[in-house]
C-alpha cells in the first residue's frame, strides 16, 4: 500500500475515535475516491503516491467549485463545510507555490520556449508542456495558464 492512501487510512481511523465527523466523512469519501480509480479500468491495480495524490486533488477541487455553487445558490451552510472539507483535503497536498514563484518558474519556460522557435501566443501549448511537469501538483492548471498567457501577450 502507498504511504499516502496509508496515512489517510490511518487519519480516518483517528478520526472515527475522536468522534471528528467532517474528518472522518472527508477521507471516507477521498478513499471511496481512490479506491474507484484503483478499481476503474479492465484491470485493478494500486495506485502509485503521485496518481493518490492527483485524487486527491482533483476532490479538493470539486469541494473549492461546490462550495462557489453553494454560495451563489445561497446556502451559506454548505458551503462552509465544501470550504472545511477542501482545507482538510489541502493538507495531504504538497505547498502550493506563490504568485511570485509561479511567474518565476513560468518566465523561464517562456525564455526556453522562444528558445526553441516558438512565437507569441501560439507558443503557449510549448510553454505549458515545458511548465506542467515543473508545478505538478503545486499549483492549478487554470492559474499556470493564466500567467503563461499574460507572459506570452506582454
Amino acid at each position: 500500500m502507498t504511504t499516502l492512501k496509508s496515512r489517510l487510512q490511518d487519519d480516518l481511523t483517528a478520526a472515527i475515535k475522536a468522534r471528528d465527523e467532517l474528518r472522518s466523512s472527508t477521507l471516507r469519501l477521498t478513499l471511496s475516491a481512490i479506491g474507484y480509480e484503483e478499481t476503474a479500468g479492465k484491470v485493478a491495480r494500486e495506485l502509485s503516491d503521485d496518481e493518490v495524490l492527483k485524487v486527491i486533488t482533483r476532490e479538493a477541487k470539486k469541494r473549492r467549485e461546490a462550495a462557489d455553487a453553494f454560495e451563489k445558490g445561497g446556502r451559506p451552510e454548505s458551503a462552509e463545510r465544501e470550504r472545511a472539507e477542501g482545507e482538510l483535503l489541502a493538507d495531504y497536498l504538497p505547498k502550493q507555490l506563490s504568485d511570485e514563484e509561479l511567474q518565476a518558474i513560468v518566465a523561464e519556460a517562456v525564455t526556453e520556449a522562444k528558445a526553441g522557435g516558438a512565437e507569441g501566443p501560439k507558443a503557449m501549448g510549448a510553454v505549458m508542456k515545458i511548465v506542467n511537469p515543473k508545478v505538478a501538483g503545486r499549483a492549478e492548471g487554470g492559474r499556470v495558464a493564466a500567467a503563461v498567457k499574460q507572459l506570452l501577450a506582454g
